[in-house]
């Protein structure tokens, strides 16, 4: 859906199911794409608008940001996730949905219906580029695009894929507009920023849960204060998340400690003196990448920027853009 669909569905199916109206005023060349007045009990009250065909945790502080300087803001979107509700209503941001879904609230009105039945929208067949298996491979394409020149079989190997999934994930990379031929059976990334948020998203959602190996706390508490200082593994273990934001950036206080690891749940135990405590400020997760160069037991810059974006803290979000600066920006 475009935007115009999106703002005029949505208003389309607030007044259906509350009578309230909207009017819609849409910008040429500002920051936000409109402003939208609605009438509620012959008050008009006046938004910034920001439409969105999808909204996703790491682009919650921009939305924050926007707030602070075009206030009040209201976020439009076929379709809202519950708990980015959640964390739009904690920050005082107006939000509809097309559905007629409605969060906002002033000194004179606070109106919150979340009823509806979700929009669906036109389903449409998602590629294998961003499944569970395609996003492994995808990574090792961001973190070294030379990979895309490969054979398929030492992709497949490199990534522990088969070879049939890898003609599906460069197929479906191609249908999405991030392979360009540039010779017969060559290929190079394009749109490598859009690709990279792609699976920044896509990877929060599919593989990342599916890598857990469980929440801990240690033994002594001591040991969180002087994490730097735990004997990781050398080729086993290696931290991501806000250790690693700090550890590449010397910016970020870690309030959670994150570890991916070839070592069992056990070994964990053992090895770190950790106890298993779903409240816990330790997350151990399976490592899922073949990265040759042993980088101190931090795992690779695009991980961390990942992790970072998706964990809707503005410290975090912070240190992402530093690595992303500073290590990324070069490459995509």
């Amino acid at each position: 859906m475009n935007e115009q669909e999106i703002i005029h569905l949505a208003l389309e199916n607030l007044q259906k199911n509350t009578q309230i109206q909207g009017k819609w005023e849409a910008h040429d060349h500002q920051e936000t794409d409109g402003q939208l007045i609605l009438n509620i009990d012959d008050q008009h009250i006046r938004y910034y608008v920001e439409i969105k065909n999808e909204l996703r945790n790491h682009q919650i502080q921009q939305m924050i940001a926007f707030n602070q300087y075009h206030k009040p803001l209201m976020v439009v979107a076929p379709r809202l996730f519950p708990k980015i509700k959640e964390e739009l209503r904690h920050n005082n941001i107006a939000y509809l949905e097309a559905n007629g879904n409605i969060f906002m609230k002033n000194k004179e009105t606070t109106l919150w219906i979340d009823t509806n039945k979700p929009f669906e929208g036109d389903k449409k067949t998602g590629t294998r580029a961003f499944t569970k298996t395609g996003l492994k491979v995808v990574f090792q394409f961001l973190i070294n695009e030379d990979w895309i020149h490969r054979p398929y079989r030492q992709i497949a190997e490199q990534t522990g894929t088969g070879i049939g999934n890898i003609t599906n994930i460069i197929t479906g990379l191609k249908q999405d507009g991030f392979l360009l031929p540039i010779a017969k059976n060559e290929y190079k990334l394009t749109n490598k920023k859009e690709l990279l948020n792609k699976w920044i998203v896509a990877y929060d959602m599919r593989l990342k849960p599916t890598l857990k190996i469980g929440t801990f706390r240690f033994l002594k508490e001591e040991d969180f204060i002087n994490w730097k200082r735990l004997p990781i593994r050398n080729g086993k273990t290696w931290w991501g998340g806000e250790p690693a934001g700090d550890l590449f950036t010397n910016f970020l206080r870690p309030v959670e400690l994150t570890l991916y690891t070839t070592e069992t749940r056990n070994e964990l135990i053992k090895n770190y003196r950790l106890i298993p405590d779903d409240k816990g400020n330790v997350k151990a997760y399976q490592k899922f990448w073949q990265y040759d160069e042993v980088n101190d037991n931090v795992v690779p810059p695009l991980l961390v920027y990942a992790d970072l974006m998706n964990s809707n803290d503005r410290r975090c979000t912070e240190t992402a853009q530093k690595i992303y600066d500073e290590f990324l920006q070069n490459k995509l």
